[in-house]
């Protein structure tokens, strides 16, 4: 499937003779497209509208066997996830029927707030995405939109911004739509050297440097796999200074039967999307170098599969992480937090960030408690937590902050080792595991952890896609990125 956006001159309009769209005022007011349609189209759709029961956005008229016309009536004052939303919504009157080319008339908008049209045209992008690399038969149909006019169209820079975006965010989408038997870890690693033609400076610590560094807590989640275990590290240096950089870590499981603590075998091949906190980070990584965002950036993901063999990972066991704080493994199923905690240090230590976000499908609890419509925020930081949120808010990527505080910490604290990894008293799960990972943040470094359990993968579709992965967090944190340091 391809959904394909020209720009063409005035000169080139045929929209007279061809599918079109045209923008109304609110409630169809229609009396400024006249101009666009000829006589009898407008008495034919004005004549429709008096008898139509107006709560729609959109309405779809057939003026003949070959022509269209839709009409997308526009509230006053839309936020601008309204307008993505309804460019999403136009993605479904216009990937029907056999003639799947349009022209839009971008001077039907009426002086709407700048950009309008930039990002009602990435909602549609975001809305046309599919994963059908593994269908034999292709049905996907292409689709054309010929953008028509003088006025509203956005700039050339913005178009790249958006067209950044939609990759990054694409890109995401792909990597957690990969079935495990294709991305495992070391194919997962191959994929982001790629990255490198972008701009991007990749390091890929292996097993036998990651023994060396000490980092035993991820080792040991992958140690029962017959592939690789891996830290990746991406930098973008955009800004024109030696500032610190903004720093993003995420979980990648690429695979989690739960180890010996094994998961129920319903639904465990939702378990692909383990790794989405990775893939969010790769996503925001490629986005912004393709964009040549001017901050410095750092990502860094971690990259496991958590599987059984005669060599996996035993509750009980004891290991040490990066850190040199060690660990009890009470559940071999509470392994991403095991991933983060030795990539967490490593990227304060390392790269000495100006705050850290990190993102992992952590837990089940937050589903329980935040469903499908927030992700959950912990943070040690107000100023960042308030940040994220504002972001998440624009973008109709939303997260709600959740608590911590040192009482939770006696529920963490083991017999055995300095930390466990489960809660087992049980209550506070997505708070407890948060709790956990704020041990492994040494320095105070302004830090927030996002669990996108519930926002990394829908089974029945959202606004902006169509089911399956959302690529959550590569706008939200975009949006972040551009609200606040550049």
């Amino acid at each position: 499937m391809s959904t394909k956006i020209n720009y063409l001159n005035s000169n080139k309009n045929k929209s007279l003779s061809s599918n079109i769209v045209l923008f109304s005022k609110e409630k169809f007011k229609i009396n400024n497209l006249k101009k666009y349609l000829s006589k009898s189209e407008f008495i034919y759709i004005e004549d429709l509208l008096k008898s139509f029961d107006i709560k729609k956005n959109i309405f779809v008229f057939e003026s003949s066997s070959k022509r269209k016309i839709i009409l997308i009536s526009l509230k006053d004052n839309m936020k601008t996830y309204e307008v993505e939303n309804v460019g999403a919504e136009f993605y479904g009157h216009v990937n029907q029927g056999k003639n799947n080319e349009y022209f839009l008339i971008s001077d039907s908008l009426d002086d709407k707030q700048n950009n309008f049209l930039g990002h009602f045209l990435h909602g549609l992008k975001l809305k046309s995405y599919e994963f059908k690399k593994y269908k034999t038969k292709n049905d996907s149909k292409n689709i054309l939109i010929n953008i028509v006019g003088n006025k509203n169209k956005p700039s050339i820079q913005n178009q790249l911004k958006f067209k950044s975006l939609e990759q990054g965010t694409f890109y995401a989408r792909d990597l957690v739509s990969e079935p495990g038997n294709v991305l495992h870890p070391d194919e997962y690693a191959k994929r982001i050297s790629s990255l490198k033609k972008e701009g991007l400076r990749i390091n890929i610590y292996d097993e036998k440097k990651l023994k060396k560094l000490g980092m035993y807590a991820l080792l040991g989640v992958g140690q029962g796999s017959t592939k690789g275990s891996y830290l990746i590290t991406m930098e973008w240096n955009g800004a024109k200074n030696n500032s610190k950089p903004l720093a993003f870590v995420g979980k990648g499981v690429c695979f989690d039967t739960g180890g010996y603590s094994l998961k129920p075998a319903r639904f465990m091949e939702d378990m692909t999307y383990d790794m989405a906190g990775s893939a969010t980070v790769v996503g925001l990584m490629k986005n912004l170098a393709l964009r040549k965002a001017k901050i410095n950036a750092v990502g860094v993901v971690g990259l496991v599969e958590n599987m059984v063999s005669g060599n996996a990972q035993r509750p009980g066991d004891i290991v040490k992480s990066y850190s040199g704080k060690t660990i009890e493994i009470l559940n071999t199923d509470a392994e991403g937090r095991l991933v983060l905690a030795d990539a967490l240090t490593f990227t304060e230590k390392k790269f000495k960030p100006k705050l850290i976000v990190d993102l992992a499908t952590l837990t089940g609890a937050i589903i329980v408690c935040l469903g499908s419509e927030y992700a959950g925020l912990f943070s040690n930081d107000n100023k960042l937590s308030k940040q994220l949120f504002e972001a998440g808010e624009k973008v109709n990527e939303k997260v709600w902050r959740m608590p911590l505080h040192k009482n939770y910490d006696k529920l963490m604290d083991s017999k055995n080792a300095d930390v466990q990894n489960i809660n087992y008293i049980g209550g506070a799960g997505s708070t407890t595991a948060a709790q956990f990972l704020q041990r492994f943040i040494l320095k105070n470094t302004p830090w927030a952890h996002l669990d996108i359990a519930g926002m990394a993968f829908s089974k029945y579709g959202g606004a902006l896609n169509s089911g399956g992965a959302t690529g959550f967090g590569v706008r939200l944190l975009n949006q972040f990125v551009e609200d606040n340091y550049e």
